[in-house]
């Protein structure tokens, strides 16, 4: 391990619990206790309960076939956080524009927090009558279009353990109640590459969305198109979803994704 600066103030444990995490930044497809411990020369006892710590906390998950480390969304999305809206809000707005433009719905940018979703930015629609989503208005992640797209890719342990942590209110009979339903419902979007919002939470409201992928291949965001469902009708959902997630696609890419596949 990296020899630390002289403080009266370190705390061991933190300084190495700082140094796995700096670790697996490094090493997106992950590391097994063994590696990290070969690595920054620990011993494996204190690598297995630094690790399971962070678990705990969120902050790490395992892939079980592998047993390998990762990086979770939550320590992901913190930095981001600390980092701020810019580089993402620059990259995607150009092809907010290129939807919005396509369409003449307004067109959201929208991040997970927590156990909800929050709205970065928006596009406004050209019609005369149009939703408006304001910067830091949050949404409902079982109702919502982007609330779907992004938790339907988050890896498997994190995705379920915020599944069990959302309140699954229900608000017209297009609701999704529980989470058997919703995780039906995260597998279909999986397989297509969007989500929708089929009037779930707001009648005659619709809405098509797509994940935005960072360069690890994490869904830190989401874009989606959303107006009256006279406009945008559920006859139109597939060939709108393509579209949003071409525009989405392209997003992720300005972010590096596929860098790291190609490597």
């Amino acid at each position: 391990m990296l020899k630390k600066k002289n403080s009266k103030y370190h705390v061991p444990n933190l300084e190495r619990a700082l140094d796995i995490l700096e670790l697996l930044a490094k090493h997106p497809a992950g590391l097994t206790v063994a590696d990290i411990t070969k690595t920054l020369q620990i011993s494996r006892n204190s690598v297995f309960r630094i690790t399971a710590t962070l678990i705990n906390h969120e902050y790490l998950l395992r892939d079980e076939e592998t047993k390998a480390l990762l990086l979770s969304q939550k320590l992901l999305s913190m930095g981001y956080s600390a980092l701020g809206e810019e580089t993402l809000v620059e990259k995607a707005l150009e092809s907010m524009r290129s939807l919005r433009n396509r369409y003449g719905e307004t067109v959201p940018l929208g991040v997970l927090h927590g156990n909800e979703g929050v709205v970065v930015e928006e596009i406004p629609g050209t019609h005369p009558f149009r939703f408006v989503l304001a910067p830091g208005k949050p949404f409902h992640l079982h109702t919502s279009a982007p609330g779907k797209a992004m938790v339907a890719f988050l890896q498997e342990e994190e995705r379920e353990t915020l599944m069990n942590k959302i309140e699954y209110k229900k608000f017209n009979k297009n609701t999704i109640t529980n989470i058997d339903d919703y995780r039906k419902r995260l597998e279909d979007v999986k397989k297509k590459g969007y989500a929708i919002d089929f009037a779930e939470e707001i009648q005659g409201m619709h809405c098509v969305a797509a994940p935005i992928f960072n360069r690890r291949g994490y869904p830190i965001a989401a874009i989606w198109i959303t107006g009256p469902s006279f406009r945008v009708e559920a006859a139109n959902f597939e060939s709108i979803g393509k579209e949003v997630k071409k525009y989405a696609d392209i997003i992720s890419q300005s972010l590096g994704y596929g860098l790291l596949k190609g490597a």
